[in-house]
């Protein structure tokens, strides 16, 4: 019998009663669980195994199978449901997630991320698209995809008046030091939230605002950077965009 603590990214009915769970663990990375009966009115898996349910899962292997015996749910995140946009970014979030994360990996500081970016979608204490970036981008950081942000990578200028950031080396330039090609263009501000994104400890992660275009702007910027790097886009972001699109 094993017992993790987990949270619940995607749901997949089989028959007339039971499903398939993935669930997102500290200790053993991205895990698959069988719920037989989860479908029942008086399913006793209930509430912990529904999408976005933070819960602690006792599981048995069965041949290549892992079963689930019992579940307690943690906290289920409910109201970011109060929100398509909500919805539909946890959603996102999800989707990337089980297309990084793989089986007997620590996954201690991604679920951590996903966990605090659902706790601010719910509450609506930082803008969707703020909480978007630091996503994005401190996902890739702990994934092994940490853009070099330090300095200009030819000359070393710390803070330049105009920042060249080129997708394919991840790194930027100066204005003087640019090479020829497509280079995205920041501001120093986008520049100072990068940074703090992916190397501030975790405690500070959130704590700082942005608006305006800097906010926009660091959104495309993010945005651009993790889709260009796991070389694909997502359904799930598509539908986030129309959302937005369709809000303007």
């Amino acid at each position: 019998m094993t017992t993790v603590e987990g949270i619940v990214l995607k749901e997949r009915i089989v028959g007339e009663q039971d499903k398939f769970i993935d669930i997102l663990t500290r200790e053993k990375g991205m895990i698959e669980l069988s719920v037989k009966g989860a479908r029942k009115i008086n399913g006793k898996s209930g509430s912990s195994t529904q999408l976005f349910a933070f819960s602690r899962f006792c599981y048995d292997k069965r041949g290549d199978r892992l079963i689930l015996n019992s579940s307690e749910p943690v906290h289920i995140f409910y109201d970011i449901r109060n929100t398509l946009t909500g919805l539909s970014l946890a959603s996102y979030f999800a989707e990337v997630l089980r297309f990084c994360v793989s089986e007997r990996t620590d996954s201690g500081n991604v679920l951590r991320l996903f966990l605090n970016c659902l706790h601010f979608i719910e509450k609506g204490t930082r803008s969707q698209s703020q909480i978007k970036s630091i996503f994005e981008l401190r996902l890739m950081s702990e994934i092994g995809f940490m853009p070099d942000v330090l300095a200009c990578r030819e000359c070393g200028a710390f803070e330049p008046d105009e920042v060249y950031f080129s997708f394919l080396e991840g790194c930027f330039y100066c204005s003087d030091c640019r090479p020829e090609g497509d280079n995205f263009k920041m501001s120093l501000n986008v520049l100072t939230a990068v940074r703090h994104i992916v190397l501030s400890d975790m405690e500070r992660l959130f704590s700082f605002r942005v608006s305006g275009e800097t906010e926009s702007r660091l959104a495309c910027f993010s945005e651009l950077y993790l889709t260009t790097h796991l070389e694909r886009s997502f359904k799930t972001l598509e539908f986030y965009r129309s959302l937005l699109s369709g809000q303007m």
